[in-house]
């Protein structure tokens, strides 16, 4: 498509603090998270473009979108030219070229912080030299490297890819009954990777957090999410908690966004152990699927407090409106979608997503589960 080119008197820096409404939002990604960041952007006024190489992707539906390739520099550089700043909704954009947008208009979060989230061995590194507690790991980049951080850790451990995992891809459990280690690492095809040792934890939360450039600082509570085949399956609001541990995973998710000098809305998962302690998992530089739950039941929703944190606006209020259940819609469960729509207190959201696949997220469901107030 063409773009409509905006003039301005210079570059704009990262020293930009306020985006004002009716400036033009960038979003890096076109699936559902684009879809639902352009939707609350639109109803605080701003207009919203994307940049999403697959044709007809969600967030295409509801906002302007430029299909190219991440590597195509002249794409890029009218892209940048079209908006007043320029935010994230994949984690999995090259690095190179954030930094190229970055030398053209405000990117937040920026090159730095994606750099840590794209790479688990630099995101676990870069957690225990601040202070936060992980699950015990070792790089593992041959053969020999798994048989030694297996001696070290012990049985079972989980095998993942130091890049491009998400929902269960790209990882392996080692049982203590598995004995054919290279046919484990052969099916790694060489990659980079990372073994973690196994964590007894009693369940799984997120704390999502959000900062402004001027370091003004938001967290939402604790959720706990459960997950079904390593994909989430449901979050649920609140997190059945102590508030000392609750208190650990703010902390947690506080100390993250201020060592990465962070500027947008970051989503730390962790796990909570039988004793209490708080293990932060991975860390994902945007909004969360843990997070659709704000969009229904929240004072601001984590898409509409993106927008206020990337563009220099108070932050919202996290205060949750009552108790709820968020549900993933995975394949032809949203093929429900007219008995969903007949139930009270739920609320059903549709990715628009063409092709219905088993394990793909075609949408989710809010079910509040207790009175408002």
């Amino acid at each position: 498509m063409s773009l409509k080119m905006k003039r301005l008197p210079e570059p704009m820096s990262e020293d930009t603090r306020v985006i004002p409404p009716g400036s033009t939002i960038g979003i890096l990604g076109g699936g559902q998270l684009g879809r639902m960041l352009a939707l609350a952007a639109a109803r605080l006024g701003y207009r919203n473009h994307i940049f999403e190489p697959q044709e007809d992707c969600p967030a295409s539906h509801v906002a302007a979108h430029t299909a190219a390739d991440y590597a195509d520099k002249d794409a890029l550089a009218r892209f940048a030219d079209a908006v007043d700043v320029i935010t994230l909704e994949f984690e999995n954009v090259p690095a190179e070229a954030v930094a190229f947008l970055a030398e053209r208009v405000p990117v937040r979060p920026g090159a730095s912080a994606l750099a840590v989230a794209q790479d688990r061995i630099t995101e676990k590194a870069f957690l225990n030299r601040n202070g936060i507690g992980t699950a015990p790991w070792e790089p593992v980049s041959k053969i020999e490297d798994l048989e030694n951080a297996l001696e070290a850790l012990g049985r079972p451990a989980v095998l993942k890819t130091a890049r491009f995992g998400y929902d269960g891809k790209g990882q392996r459990t080692i049982h203590p009954d598995d004995t054919d280690l290279a046919g484990i690492w052969d099916a790694f095809d060489g990659k980079s990777c990372i073994l973690e040792g196994f964590v007894p934890f009693t369940l799984e939360i997120s704390v999502l957090a959000a900062r402004t450039i001027d370091g003004r600082l938001s967290t939402y509570p604790p959720v706990e999410n459960r997950h079904r085949d390593h994909i989430l399956h449901q979050t649920l609001v609140p997190a059945a908690i102590t508030p000392d541990t609750a208190a650990k995973a703010e902390e947690i998710a506080r100390k993250t966004v201020e060592a990465l000098d962070y500027v947008g809305l970051l989503a730390v998962e962790m796990f909570v152990t039988a004793e209490g302690d708080v293990l932060a998992n991975e860390i994902a530089p945007r909004p969360h699927n843990s997070g659709h739950w704000t969009i229904d039941a929240c004072e601001t929703s984590q898409f509409e407090q993106t927008v206020r944190a990337i563009c220099g606006l108070p932050l919202g209020s996290t205060a949750p409106i009552g108790p709820c259940e968020m549900t993933n819609l995975i394949g032809a469960e949203a093929d429900d979608w007219q008995a969903l729509l007949s139930e009270d207190g739920v609320f059903l959201h549709l990715y628009g997503k063409a092709e219905s696949r088993p394990g793909r997220k075609m949408g989710h469901l809010t079910r509040l589960t207790g009175k408002r107030g």
